[in-house]
């Protein structure tokens, strides 16, 4: 009998490591795909992905590969980095998928647009580099380039650069989703929010200084639009408040 009840009481245990396994292979899979969808266009997307440096390059400039394999492994790297980018709502739709029937219907309901609302901002936040931060930057840095100097970046450094500026404005434009899950979970309420709007924008411009190139430029074009983005998740915050308050309240 006992034998009987522990292998009745794994083969649970045994279903969800199964189904686990599968919905990791679902999303390995489309990763390879587009990876490999990639590659063959690898140094054509990696010229687009230079063209924010390359447009602010005095005439005759150009970028250069210091190391042997770098002309390879580079754009190899890039596509890579977008295939995780693009396949993000494939693998966070597998992660829901597998976590989706243990939560209760309005966790679930809550869930979604939180999930949905954070891979929106997350790529907000690339493209906001993309098209506005780092034309800027490149821009404000060909300005001041001393004369007789010859500016070729070294093309891994470019890319190693360009990836942290994406992690961090998207990282940073999460500060709505962050502000409603500290909400929901109680643990701050709106008041205090609107209180600490000082504490936030000095740690916007600090967090700004941190993550982005030591010129201002940059840190203002991370530092203001998380300050808004926190405006905006307040305001989400009350309306959500708003929505739960109608739900609770007993029809007359």
């Amino acid at each position: 009998m006992s034998v009987e009840t522990e292998t009745e009481s794994d083969m649970p245990f045994m279903s969800h490591l199964i189904e686990l396994r599968s919905r990791l292979l679902r999303a390995v899979a489309v990763l390879g795909v587009l990876f490999l969808a990639m590659v063959p266009f690898a140094n054509r997307i990696y010229a687009v992905f230079a063209e924010p440096l390359l447009r602010h390059m005095p005439d005759g400039g150009q970028m250069i590969a210091i190391e042997v394999i770098s002309p390879f492994m580079v754009p190899i790297k890039l596509c890579l980095f977008l295939a995780l980018v693009i396949s993000a709502p494939w693998v966070l739709y597998q992660a829901w998928s597998f976590v989706a029937p243990g939560l209760y219907r309005h966790e679930r309901k809550l869930a979604v647009p939180i999930l949905f609302s954070a891979v929106a901002l997350f790529y907000i936040g690339c493209a906001f580099a993309f098209f506005v931060a780092l034309p800027a930057v490149f821009k404000f840095m060909q300005a001041f380039a001393p004369e007789g100097v010859a500016v070729m970046t070294d093309i891994t450094q470019y890319l190693d650069f360009v990836l942290v500026m994406f992690l961090a404005f998207g990282v940073c434009f999460e500060v709505p989703v962050v502000v409603m899950i500290l909400v929901l979970l109680g643990w701050v309420t709106i008041e205090q929010l609107r209180e600490a709007r000082g504490y936030v924008i000095v740690g916007a411009f600090v967090i700004a200084a941190i993550v982005t190139p030591p010129d201002v430029m940059s840190q203002l074009l991370l530092a203001i639009p998380m300050c808004i983005l926190y405006e905006f998740g307040i305001l989400a915050a009350i309306l959500l408040a708003r929505r739960s308050k109608q739900r609770i309240a007993p029809n007359p």
